[in-house]
């Protein structure tokens, strides 16, 4: 029936056995006239409230150097003051009339320690707390005999009464649907989950920064369009009622941005979110997080040399706000970024992978006329000679060649098939092809000087106008980012979304729709600029080491439970 609530999810009889446990026990504290959902949290004992971090911190110097406490040293560094703390609890023990509550909030975890002869009658009532509690603790600092860092309060009152238990296993929640589904447990259970997400807020704070600090003014363009543009992508659809109009989600904000580039904002940049229909993957979520600048009077050789450095400043703020897990990540990632990147032609991307491949052929066609002799040797279907071909060398046997032959055969012009080539002889081996001085680690790779056939809205090269001025920026086989000289002439831009529209008209699905407003626009003048897009989401996992998206994401899209 339409607007009735939803059914209630199926629970074991245990499940619902502690969840009835845990409503006797809220009703008990509405018998003693406690709120079992209270908001009024102040310090009632003449405590100070602080955050755990700034309570550790108070006591640091009573600290052993094994990272024990001693009592007296403990509250001679505290002044024997009164603090009030407040967290969630996740660990709850007790033996011998002692009770060890664990509590975390935002910035750490403490203990409270709780003895029965000090607590008094009171004690008694510390059996309606549960796991997953939010509790209020107010007392002194003191240390447990095992040199443990405790507060030994004089009261105790539970805030919020969870009425759920935490799943099983709650240290190290690891099913995966379980925690992108239930997010909020996944951030309880798995702590090193919510440094993710802290690196992520600080990453793009770190990004504002460096852009502001360089002029560029962060504004806000349409997410809903009434035309397909700014990247090659399937939109999603949508239907505003009040207007009778059909819409489209954005797939990139780059059109927008560069029509305020005509309109004299010669520095300007955007994070927000996109939408593409496309499938999802470990790389792909159907909505993501973009950032893109565009920079009148500078050329795609610029962008190179300002992303190397944005990307440092960017990590550099990462080791500064998060070093504990920062100094993780670090160490475990596969690639440097402290070193200078590489800036890889495509042309001459595909000869040095197809000579890695050790088939004669290649290397004959490639010594007289380059990739364009590839080409050319590659023309028509090649299929018959992929099984001789693979047997060449261990990297010819890495060779996905059954689609390479499909995409290949798609091709119509010898941009596209540079492009196709590229993507299957020397993508997937960028990693292991350019290293860091260590020999261990990949180096990021700018592949550049794209085929003007596959840039619609790049501006061509003026030695070479097969070509675009246009860079895609690869970390350890990931793409980053996509940038290029911005096209400016209008005319050169019609005719391409033409050729857009020509291709929709065959039946292509990922194309962009004659833009005439923006044709309009650059006729009136847009300044030679270069443009830049970058997904946020992508840089937190490339940051992180996380080996989904999904991982950098709080709530990705996934099917109905």
């Amino acid at each position: 029936m339409s607007g009735s609530p939803p059914e209630a999810p199926q629970q074991t009889s245990a499940e619902q056995s502690l969840i009835e446990s845990r409503r006797a026990k809220a009703a008990r504290l509405r018998e003693r006239k406690e709120n079992p959902f209270a908001n009024d949290v102040v310090p009632r004992s003449g405590g100070v409230t602080v955050d755990i971090a700034e309570l550790r911190a108070r006591a640091a110097s009573a600290q052993s150097e094994g990272g024990k406490y001693a009592e007296e040293a403990v509250k001679a560094a505290t002044a024997n003051d009164v603090f009030h703390v407040r967290g969630r609890v996740i660990a709850f023990r007790s033996a011998g009339g002692l009770t060890f509550l664990r509590l975390r909030d935002r910035t750490g975890e403490i203990q409270l320690l709780i003895s029965e002869s000090a607590f008094g009658e009171g004690y008694a009532r510390l059996d309606d707390i549960d796991l997953g509690d939010i509790v209020e603790g107010e007392g002194k600092l003191t240390a447990s005999k095992r040199g443990e860092l405790s507060v030994e309060p004089s009261r105790v009152r539970i805030l919020t009464k969870a009425l759920r238990p935490p799943p099983e296993k709650w240290h190290g929640l690891q099913d995966v649907e379980t925690r992108y589904r239930q997010r909020y447990v996944d951030l309880v259970a798995n702590p090193h989950v919510a440094d993710v997400f802290r690196a992520r807020s600080h990453l793009v704070r770190a990004t504002r920064r460096v852009l502001d600090d360089a002029g560029f003014l962060e504004v806000e363009t349409p997410t809903l369009n009434t035309l397909v543009g700014g990247a090659i992508a399937r939109p999603f659809e949508t239907h505003h009622n009040a207007l009778d109009m059909h819409l489209f989600m954005r797939i990139a904000p780059e059109l927008y941005l560069k029509r305020l580039l005509v309109g004299g904002l010669e520095r300007v940049y955007e994070i927000g979110r996109c939408y593409r229909n496309e499938g999802i993957s470990t790389r792909h979520n159907p909505e993501f997080t973009m950032l893109e600048y565009y920079w009148a009077y500078a050329t795609y050789e610029d962008l190179m040399t300002f992303t190397e450095s944005m990307l440092r400043a960017i990590d550099a703020e990462l080791a500064r706000a998060l070093p504990e897990p920062h100094a993780r990540w670090k160490a475990e990632r596969p690639f440097a970024i402290d070193e200078p990147f590489v800036r890889l032609p495509m042309a001459r991307a595909v000869e040095s992978a197809a000579r890695t491949t050790k088939i004669e052929a290649w290397e004959a066609a490639i010594a007289e006329k380059g990739a364009s002799g590839l080409l050319a040797l590659l023309a028509g279907d090649f299929g018959e000679h992929i099984k001789g071909w693979s047997k060449s060398s261990p990297r010819a046997k890495a060779v996905d060649w059954s689609n390479f032959r499909k995409g290949y055969m798609k091709c119509e012009n010898d941009g596209e098939r540079l492009f196709a080539a590229y993507e299957y002889l020397c993508e997937p081996f960028l990693p292991e092809d350019y290293k860091a001085a260590d020999g261990k680690r990949s180096l990021p790779v700018f592949v550049k000087d794209y085929p003007y056939e596959t840039s619609p809205l790049a501006r061509r090269n003026d030695l070479r106008p097969d070509l675009v001025d246009r860079f895609e920026l690869f970390i350890h086989g990931r793409e980053l980012c996509n940038a290029f000289s911005e096209l400016n002439d209008p005319d050169d831009q019609a005719e391409r979304f033409r050729d857009q529209v020509r291709k929709k008209d065959a039946g292509a699905e990922e194309t962009m729709d004659y833009d005439e407003d923006y044709v309009r626009a650059l006729e009136h003048g847009m300044p030679p600029a270069a443009g830049f897009g970058m997904g946020i989401d992508r840089l937190t996992m490339m940051l992180t080491n996380a080996p989904s998206i999904r991982d950098v994401i709080l709530f990705p899209l996934l099917r109905p439970e």
